[in-house]
């Protein structure tokens, strides 16, 4: 009885691979009808809007497909090596004292700083900021472990109150805490996020109840910024994948679905934008850094047009190396022309190897380098006076060095 057992459960397993080799190859479920935009049964091939997609104008993948062992293969799994042969160019260290404009709390003890001061000077960050997100008593920690024993290396931006913020008083106590965190060593406020939900990330507030960056609850903290001459650092919005269906179109690999806001109850990202850019006109006298390049680096011409409207707009390049890595010719020409608004920025860790991937990027003309999300990177090749303002020079200016 055990081995019958045994070999139903082989046999099973063998039809379910067979099912899984025949469902991957058309994508329609036995028994299900194909919804709108589903291709045919004979699989995605025959559907024309998926072969201009992955194709463009080759029309296709210039041989017949046929089925084999890779039809079990899961997307997320497939890690191509390429066998293009080109110069890999190590840049150890950059070639100007660089500030790392947008970091988190990636260290948690006094040694781990110690650590990541030491990678720091071996790597050629000069000073990272610090957006903490923090109030109160948790702020108050942060400056005793990165201010009170490295005050040159690290400046720490604090967040936003938000506790209580429909009751009638909270724009002065968010206002207020602003300042407190000031005396005690912020040079900014920051990561403020809000993806769609608001400040507080209440997910079961409806939309009339959430705190949103234009909210007039929130002028006397922004006024208070202006006041003091300190930046916001501000992430408004997501990469704009997020917005988009989590199917055979979507831009990026599994790896990114959980960032995810479609179908949800949240604004569309063009909403999103529209907030931020209310903000901004709002508060003229304010500084504000729209970090992830104001999740615009998919549509440089449109962030250039932003960037010309608003002169308080900088932007940080964190975490969008897969923007202008995939671009280079288009980002040159930007990060050339908008060199005085961008600084740069990490928000990925504080490994050796992570710092000088960035290095290599900017600075060297290498091709076909593997890079996140799957995507194939590009040396920008940076000239100095751009590498510069990048590296130190807006960051110089923004970020109160000299109250240092």
């Amino acid at each position: 009885m055990r081995k019958t057992r045994i070999a139903i459960f082989v046999v099973t397993l063998v039809g379910i691979a067979a099912l899984t080799a025949t469902y991957s190859r058309s994508q329609t479920p036995p028994g299900k009808k194909q919804g709108k935009g589903a291709p045919p049964a004979t699989g995605w091939q025959a559907n024309p809007e998926w072969m201009k997609t992955k194709y463009g104008d080759w029309a296709g993948p210039g041989v017949n497909a046929g089925a084999g062992p890779m039809d079990t293969i899961l997307l997320k799994d497939w890690a191509p090596k390429s066998s293009i042969v080109v110069p890999e160019t190590s840049v150890p260290k950059a070639k100007y004292p660089a500030i790392d404009a947008h970091a988190h709390v990636n260290a948690n003890s006094p040694a781990e700083v110690a650590a990541w001061v030491k990678t720091m000077d071996e790597v050629g960050i000069e000073m990272t900021v610090v957006l903490t997100g923090a109030t109160g008593a948790q702020f108050d920690q942060l400056v005793e472990m990165y201010l009170k024993p490295y005050p040159t290396r690290f400046q720490l931006f604090c967040g936003v109150e938000t506790k209580d913020f429909d009751k009638p008083d909270y724009p002065q106590r968010a206002a207020a805490e602003l300042v407190r965190c000031y005396k005690k060593g912020a040079r900014g406020t920051g990561e403020l996020s809000d993806k769609g939900w608001g400040y507080g990330s209440d997910t079961n507030a409806p939309r009339a109840k959430r705190l949103h960056p234009d909210d007039p609850r929130l002028d006397a903290f922004w006024n208070k910024a202006a006041e003091l001459k300190i930046p916001a650092n501000i992430h408004i919005a997501d990469h704009p994948s997020c917005w988009t269906p989590l199917d055979v179109f979507q831009e990026r690999t599994p790896d990114y679905q959980h960032f995810s806001q479609f179908g949800r109850d949240v604004p569309s990202y063009q909403e999103l934008i529209d907030i931020r850019d209310r903000t901004l006109a709002r508060h003229p006298k304010t500084t504000f850094i729209a970090c992830h390049l104001g999740n615009q680096g998919n549509d440089l011409a449109t962030l250039s047009k932003e960037l010309d409207k608003y002169p308080n707009l900088l932007l940080d390049i964190s975490a969008r190396d897969y923007e202008v890595g995939r671009t280079p010719r288009a980002a040159v020409k930007f990060l050339t022309k908008y060199r005085n608004r961008v600084m740069f920025g990490t928000d990925m860790g504080r490994e050796k190897s992570m710092y000088r991937a960035w290095w290599r990027l900017f600075e060297t003309a290498d091709e076909n380098m593997p890079g996140r999300v799957w995507w194939r990177y590009y040396g920008l090749e940076l000239s100095p006076q751009a590498l510069e303002a990048m590296y130190r020079g807006v960051a110089k200016r923004v970020l109160n060095w000299e109250k240092l």
